[in-house]
């Protein structure tokens, strides 16, 4: 039982324990909350942890190997520091959770039990469940470079060298009017070309989601304002009013990349990539074979 500190070892090996759970939640955007099953306030390790959330844990395991372990924490939306909103906006997304065990009679008695990522959170009736990854899951996850046609760097990134801050790939709007469940209007906009901000990024500046960022999947001309479509995960669309902050988008194609950014020499896929029916391919008279570009 290595991280136990002697004295409480010595408590737990007593006829009757006063231990409880505490969660220490540090979010992505630094900020640190404290939250714990006892029924008072506690202080463990400098972090203040509130009662009032009707935090609870389901059983968790510990597995040898390389399998993901999942722990579920659930409570009720009661405490000011858990906002249904903020969490539909994603703030608690990644988050890291630390497990304590403590002695609530001797706060300083503890001992850190697991560290674990936020996976996916549900919310219901006045209640969340957060599901709990172990930090193995990041052995789960992709790496490398992917050999397709498309770009596989994110734009904007170190990969791909366009400098997003230009007067022609950001703009600023007001949204005006939420036209559908996933569709908002903006005013502000109209000097950009359609579809100039499909699949780019919309960041709310104010308003109740400050900082947020939806993918904009499709930029189309409305008849009084330029309408985006959202991708739709959990986070509610900005209200009327919230000064948006647009990036333009990129569909990860050469042509797009040369251009609309003039940056076809940093294109991070393979455009002149064989696909699945090369096999049936075969030379005809009609078809030129000069040399020039298969990929404009």
């Amino acid at each position: 039982m290595s991280g136990f500190s002697p004295d409480l070892l010595a408590h737990l090996q007593r006829d009757v324990t006063t231990v409880c759970h505490c969660w220490r939640v540090v979010r992505a955007d630094a900020t640190v909350l404290g939250f714990t099953d006892h029924d008072r306030p506690l202080v463990v390790d400098g972090t203040p942890c509130a009662p009032d959330s009707g935090f609870s844990a389901s059983e968790t395991r510990e597995s040898l190997g390389l399998s993901v372990d999942t722990l579920d924490i659930e409570g009720a939306l009661f405490s000011a520091d858990l906002d249904a909103g903020e969490i539909a906006a994603g703030r608690f997304d990644g988050a890291t959770v630390e497990t304590f065990l403590v002695n609530w009679r001797a706060p300083d008695q503890h001992a850190l039990l697991r560290k674990a990522v936020i996976g996916r959170i549900t919310l219901e009736d006045g209640r969340f469940r957060a599901e709990l990854e172990s930090q193995k899951r990041h052995l789960d996850q992709p790496r490398g470079r992917w050999f397709r046609r498309g770009c596989d760097a994110e734009l904007g990134d170190g990969r791909c060298g366009v400098a997003l801050d230009q007067p022609a790939f950001a703009g600023e709007g007001t949204v005006s009017a939420v036209v559908t469940a996933d569709m908002v209007a903006v005013d502000g906009i109209e000097t950009f070309e359609p579809a100039w901000f499909s699949n780019g990024i919309l960041t709310c500046l104010d308003g109740p989601l400050a900082g947020a960022r939806h993918r904009i999947l499709a930029h189309r001309r409305g008849s009084a304002a330029d309408e985006l479509v959202i991708w739709r995960d959990t986070a509610p669309l900005p209200p009327p009013g919230t000064a948006v902050a647009l990036r333009a988008g990129c569909d990860k194609r050469f042509s797009t990349c040369k251009a609309k950014f003039g940056n076809h020499l940093n294109f991070r896929g393979f455009p002149h990539l064989p696909g699945n029916d090369v096999a049936y391919g075969y030379a005809t008279p009609d078809e030129t074979f000069d040399g020039s570009p298969l990929v404009p």
